[in-house]
């Protein structure tokens, strides 16, 4: 199973998500990728770093980052199912469409997954966290300890 996003940061929303699909499968894929409709605030090298220290404890959890596009990677790694995060309906129409398109580059069709967003996380985005980290307020409780002690010593 793949989990790919952005990750820029992780938050404890991704983190949330990636224990519970790690929990579905033997082997939870994450894939940290370039957004190409967003300019990002960590380098990729960074972001995979954050997401190395959030997952260290999950046994079952691989990451590494990929170019191009998710049903090209999802093939060069075997992979049948994607799992997506959803914080509200407006999530859906985006990752319903993403769905679609994915099956349709991916000759044999590849299965989503969606998981609803626990209610904590549900208003958490790495956006908005990235832009009150970068304020100078307050994010604990947002992303993993790790990561914030990470993002504070590259401020």
């Amino acid at each position: 199973m793949l989990y790919a996003g952005s990750f820029d940061p992780i938050t404890n929303g991704h983190l949330d998500l990636i224990e519970r699909s790690a929990r579905l499968c033997d082997l939870l894929i994450v894939g940290v990728t370039e957004n190409l409709s967003k300019s990002a605030r960590y380098p990729v090298a960074d972001r995979l770093r954050m997401l190395r220290l959030a997952v260290a404890h999950l046994a079952n959890v691989e990451t590494e980052s990929f170019t191009g596009l998710l049903a090209d990677y999802a093939k060069r790694r075997n992979v049948e199912a994607v799992v997506r995060g959803l914080r509200a309906t407006m999530d859906f129409e985006y990752e319903l469409q993403m769905a679609h398109m994915n099956a349709r580059l991916y000759e044999n069709g590849i299965e989503t997954l969606f998981l609803m967003s626990s209610p904590a996380y549900s208003f958490v985005s790495s956006s908005l966290v990235s832009e009150v980290f970068t304020l100078g307020g307050d994010v604990e409780g947002l992303v993993p300890g790790p990561v914030l002690e990470y993002m504070k010593s590259i401020r």
